[in-house]
């Protein structure tokens, strides 16, 4: 199985900044029964406050695209976007770090 990292970066329309944070932080805690979800944290950006960051890390693609069937579309998802005046996701190759358990057997 091969871990998916990503960053996703979010520019609120000017103030709605915090509504989208809350609405990213429910989503966060919904994730935490996920087993495919290994990490999606919610940042606000220091010197910006209009910015929030999504760190994620999901065991596999498989996992992140189920979960990504379940949101889309969804009324929360709707809410998100409108709050959004742009948006980038950026795909990494996970290389490891400290506090990152360590992957499971590969699967076939």
């Amino acid at each position: 199985m091969t871990r998916i990292a990503r960053y996703g970066k979010f520019v609120a329309h000017d103030g709605r900044a915090q509504e989208l944070a809350e609405i990213l932080l429910d989503a966060a805690a919904k994730l935490d029964a996920d087993p495919g979800c290994e990490l999606y944290l919610i940042n606000r950006q220091a010197d910006a406050a209009d910015v929030i960051w999504v760190t994620e890390i999901w065991r596999s693609e498989a996992d992140l695209k189920a979960s990504l069937r379940q949101v889309s579309g969804s009324p929360e998802a709707a809410a998100a976007m409108r709050l959004v005046r742009s948006a980038e996701m950026i795909e990494l190759d996970l290389l490891g770090g400290s506090g990152l358990p360590a992957a499971g057997p590969a699967t076939p």
